[in-house]
């Protein structure tokens, strides 16, 4: 297969396999897939960890913070209609740029080969 098929916003965007940009890189919502079922790229190699999550909260918090505090000095609505707005808000950016960002990592660490960090044991020095 192509190595430049699957670019990382496609997969990133579209939930594709990082290798030919045509597979599923899911199987559920954030539950990555054992294999592509169109290139046969197994995913065992898939390792995002928390490095998603971390740009979520920061990213998601800054726009509904922002978005808060605008609605806030502009309108001057009562407590519980900026709830009722940007709770969901929050939590529907959450799980987009969730989804959006694993497959962005993802992808970079397969352009990257990127690989669990392992120690070398010095053998033969104290």
């Amino acid at each position: 297969m192509a190595e430049s098929g699957g670019s990382i916003a496609r997969t990133a965007l579209a939930g594709k396999c990082p290798r030919c940009g045509k597979g599923r890189l899911y199987r559920s919502f954030l539950k990555v897939a054992d294999h592509c079922d169109v290139c046969g790229l197994d995913y065992a190699f898939i390792d995002s960890g928390d490095g998603p999550a971390v740009f979520v909260i920061m990213i998601v918090g800054f726009i509904s913070t922002g978005g808060l505090l605008y609605t806030e000095f502009t309108y001057e609505p009562p407590v519980w209609l900026q709830v009722i707005i940007w709770a969901p808000v929050a939590v529907l950016l959450c799980l987009a740029f969730l989804y959006w960002l694993k497959g962005a990592l993802i992808a970079q660490q397969y352009r990257t080969k990127a690989e669990q960090g392992q120690r070398i044991s010095d053998a033969g020095s104290d």
